[in-house]
């Protein structure tokens, strides 16, 4: 049997595997490859020339994309008294404190993005082990634990995005749908490899940027050329 589906096949058909594509013509490609029926993501893959292992590689933060997601975000916040009501003026999908606590603890997960006042990460610390392996947990790193919870609510859902360097040293992040125009999907890939090279630390050596694949959801990855992909 065919490892992936006709669509993916035909899909391989319209550009050159092993080619060095410029970032506009690979994200064209990628838009007028064969539909799928929904609106897919565009994600870009960073091969990054680091050692995860090691606490001063560790590559990891977080970017509002100029054009957004395309993708509807449920944010919740940890927060108590004026903060708590700062977040729901904000737009927050859920508010509380030890109420939400045990929400979760009961197997309630209804959010994707959680926000937390630094006074309640010790009572949220109570959730490491269930936020924690979904990536939920609120981190300092990506500005989820902040007294500012209104400012991290609407940049949030303005498209606000986390990247982190895995065990392999590659970083994947959405950019955007398909639907999207394709200056729309270059200016949120720009944003993205601009954080992404700043983010270099001092004791990578070598090439940091090793490779860079823009890819859909359900379809091959075109792949970057590295020089052209990091050009403003």
């Amino acid at each position: 049997m065919p490892k992936h589906g006709k669509r993916y096949q035909e899909a391989l058909k319209t550009f050159e595997k092993n080619k060095l594509y410029e970032p506009a013509e690979a994200l064209n490609l990628i838009k007028n490859m064969p539909k799928t029926k929904f609106d897919e993501t565009v994600e870009v893959s960073i091969r990054l020339g680091v050692d995860p292992r090691h606490a001063d590689q560790q590559i990891r933060g977080a970017v509002v994309l100029p054009h957004g997601t395309g993708r509807s975000v449920r944010v919740a916040v940890f927060a108590k008294g004026e903060k708590a009501k700062e977040a729901q003026e904000a737009g927050a999908d859920k508010v509380g404190a030890d109420d939400l606590v045990a929400e979760i603890q009961n197997g309630v997960i209804d959010f994707d993005v959680a926000v937390a006042t630094p006074d309640m990460m010790g009572t949220v610390g109570k959730l490491g082990k269930i936020l924690g392996p979904k990536g939920l947990m609120p981190n300092p790193k990506t500005g989820t634990v902040t007294f500012e919870v209104a400012k991290a609510v609407q940049e949030i859902k303005a498209g606000k995005v986390e990247y982190r360097v895995d065990k392999t040293g590659i970083v994947h992040v959405p950019i955007g749908k398909v639907s999207f125009e394709t200056e729309k999907l270059l200016g949120n890939f720009r944003t993205l490899m601009d954080v992404i090279v700043k983010a270099k630390p001092a004791s990578a050596k070598g090439t940091y940027i090793k490779s860079v694949v823009l890819s859909s959801t359900m379809g091959p990855g075109v792949k970057v050329a590295p020089h052209l992909a990091t050009q403003a």
